[in-house]
This record gives C-alpha cells, sequence and structure tokens, in this order.
C-alpha cells in the first residue's frame, strides 16, 4: 500500500482518479479544503509546501485539478491567459518541482492535461495550449526526476459524469465513464511507466 496525495479530490475529475486509487491510502486536498483532509492552492508555492510538510512520508501525488478560462482567441483577455497558464501549467509544475523535496524514492507523479490539444473546440484555445505544455512537459522531465521518481500525465476527454455541464460545448465527442479514467490514474501510480502520455478517449 502507498500514501498517495490525490489534489482536485472533490471535482468530478478527482472523483474519477479516486476510483483507480482504493489499493492505496488515498490523503485528499482541494483549494476549498471542503470533504478533504486539507486546503491547498497550486499556485502558490506556500500552500504546496505546507501540504507536503504537513502530510510527512508519501510515495505518490496525483493532481487532477487546473483552472481553464474559455474563450475565443480574439477575445481571451490577458488575465484569463493568466489565470489558465498559472494554474493549469505552472500549478502543476509547482507540484512537481515542490513535490520532490519531500517524495519518497521511487514515487511517482501524475498530472492531468485533456483532450483539447489533439482534439480542439472553439474557445478552448487556452485549455488546448497548457494542455500541451503539460503533455511535453512529463515526456521531457521524465528524463531528469532523480532517485528513480517517475512522471506520467492523463489526457482525458469529457467523463459521462460531467457530460450534462460541458455536452453542449462538444459536438461529436463521446464521453468516458470515470471509472475508465480511474484506471488510467491507476496505471501510472501502480505501473512503471515514465514519461507517459495515457489518452482516455472513446
Amino acid at each position: 500500500m502507498k500514501t498517495v496525495i490525490l489534489i482536485g479530490a472533490q471535482g468530478k475529475m478527482g472523483k474519477a482518479a479516486l476510483t483507480g486509487l482504493g489499493d492505496h491510502k488515498v490523503i485528499t486536498a482541494s483549494r476549498s479544503g471542503k470533504g478533504t483532509d486539507y486546503q491547498v492552492d497550486i499556485t502558490s508555492h506556500e500552500s504546496l509546501r505546507a501540504l507536503f510538510k504537513n502530510v510527512g512520508a508519501f510515495d505518490a501525488v496525483v493532481n487532477a485539478v487546473g483552472h481553464c478560462e474559455y474563450a475565443n482567441f480574439v477575445d481571451m483577455t490577458a488575465e484569463q491567459w493568466e489565470l489558465t497558464v498559472q494554474s493549469k501549467m505552472l500549478g502543476q509544475i509547482n507540484v512537481v518541482k515542490i513535490g520532490l523535496e519531500y517524495i519518497n524514492d521511487r514515487g511517482s507523479f501524475t498530472l492531468i492535461s485533456g483532450i483539447h490539444n489533439v482534439k480542439p473546440i472553439p474557445g478552448s484555445i487556452a485549455d488546448a495550449t497548457t494542455s500541451g505544455a503539460i503533455d511535453t512537459f512529463v515526456q521531457c522531465v521524465a528524463n531528469e526526476l532523480p532517485r528513480g521518481i517517475r512522471i506520467n500525465v492523463v489526457n482525458p476527454t469529457v467523463l459521462e459524469e460531467a457530460w450534462d455541464v460541458y455536452g453542449p460545448m462538444l459536438p461529436g465527442f463521446q464521453p468516458v465513464p470515470g471509472k475508465l479514467v480511474g484506471k488510467a490514474f491507476q496505471r501510472s501510480v501502480d505501473g512503471f511507466i515514465n514519461g507517459k502520455v495515457l489518452f482516455v478517449d472513446a
């Protein structure tokens, strides 16, 4: 059994990830802290450092959160770009950079991207750009992590559990059940793969 920190545990993607972590001790965290063990803001170095210090020894970090703003490119404001880049991209890089100081030898990180970098839709420019950046980051940084530490990223399509919210934006897309996405997180945490983009699509 591993000790796994799950960030974004209260969201639909976090709950999907949780379905694949049943064999482990899971410590949950979220931005609000409501219903989870800890509160954390991945855009804050201080908040992440406090989380990792308070948890103590752990074997894996699963991040299932990254805020994205949606608008057409010509309408996207600098503030919307900043929010998306700080959360979806730099926030996840922070998780790895700071987490490296605390994670056990031969531990693992699993990040989240999203299908829009390979199947873009109108208004998804910021999500597509930052998801592509995270996919690339993971493939590159896997070659640089010390102490046998691994890293992967789950790149899912829309969840069945979120179809009522996102379905109107995604004509022609087939949603997948959260448990299927959970299997991808499980492969990352429990396997030996490293530097992989785990696509979950219909």
